[in-house]
């Protein structure tokens, strides 16, 4: 591995049992999910371990669950895991990014992600919405399909994931009216997602003063190593920059395909995915198909990939 990228996921990664076997091994660990537990007021360690899994799906439990879950391998990785030259998360998953640049102490990425959850749960129950994936229609012609669907509310593109795979969020009528229109104009699929609300919309604008409070509130620092943003698809390193972004990000769209672009150009060669399940994994095989993929989710893979046989 000559240049190596981590990167973090975001929600919907989420799975019941996900963790438990790197709390076992760390008090440290079991510290992040104890400050946790008692920011969102229930036991994290527990809904993560055990579920039930409409427990987990909350966006209150769902976002810090996703983010120890990340930190937890770095903790444990620390020294072990090789260099790396950059990092990027997808949505949530920047606060990892930032963290295992150096920006942001452990903690209080998971203060800022603790309320982060709590304001964008309350933006999705003061202004309901839903998203939907749009498959196999460029973003070029996926614009004009949103522009036209405004006509019933607000939608809005909101994952850039890939060239063939992009999320549109907002109100329900428009993010229908949007599926229809991208099946008229050649999308191969409009599937309707099951989430709490419109994320990386206008309808989370309510969440972002309460954010910027939040994160005035936090030390953050220069990364050490650039952290790709979701906002610009570009490298960040300074920390005015870091915080404004955060906030930004909260209704701006994720640009993960111009992230991968970003990382191909800059000649990372390995990419390791740090955290629950294997979608970004999936995501950079088909961007950055030449590069070297791994994916530590358990104590098993971080083991693995360490030891210098994943």
């Amino acid at each position: 591995m000559n240049k190596v990228a981590y990167i973090f996921p975001g929600q919907a990664s989420q799975y019941v049992g996900m963790g438990r076997d790197l709390y076992e091994r760390s008090d440290r660990v079991r510290g992040f999910y104890r400050l946790a537990s008692d920011l969102v007021g229930d036991d994290l360690a527990r809904i993560s371990f055990e579920g039930p899994a409409e427990q987990l799906k909350r966006t209150l439990f769902t976002q810090p669950a996703i983010l120890i879950h990340s930190l937890a391998l770095l903790e444990l990785g620390a020294g072990k895991l090789p260099s790396c030259a950059f990092a990027a998360g997808h949505s949530l998953g920047e606060y990892a990014a930032l963290a295992a640049c150096g920006a942001m102490r452990f903690e209080d990425a998971i203060t800022a992600v603790c309320t982060r959850a709590r304001l964008m749960e309350q933006a999705c129950l003061d202004r309901p919405g839903t998203m939907a994936a749009i498959l196999a229609l460029p973003e070029e012609k996926l614009a004009p399909v949103c522009q036209a669907a405004s006509a019933k509310g607000i939608v809005a593109m909101a994952n850039i994931n890939s060239g063939v795979q992009i999320a549109v969020s907002g109100e329900v009528p428009a993010v229908e009216e949007a599926c229809r229109l991208a099946l008229e104009a050649g999308a191969k699929r409009a599937i309707m997602l099951e989430v709490g609300g419109a994320f990386h919309s206008p309808l989370m604008a309510s969440a972002g003063p309460g954010m910027a409070a939040c994160l005035n509130g936090l030390t953050i620092g220069d990364a050490k190593q650039p952290v790709v943003a979701n906002v610009t698809g570009r490298p960040v390193q300074k920390a005015d920059d870091i915080r404004r972004l955060l906030v930004e990000q909260i209704t701006s769209p994720v640009k993960w395909r111009d992230t991968m672009t970003c990382l191909r150009t800059e000649g990372v060669d390995a990419i390791i995915e740090i955290g629950p399940g294997k979608v970004l994994t999936g995501l950079a095989k088909r961007e950055i198909p030449e590069a070297a993929l791994y994916n530590v989710d358990t104590l098993a893979d971080l083991e693995a990939l360490t030891a210098g046989v994943a």
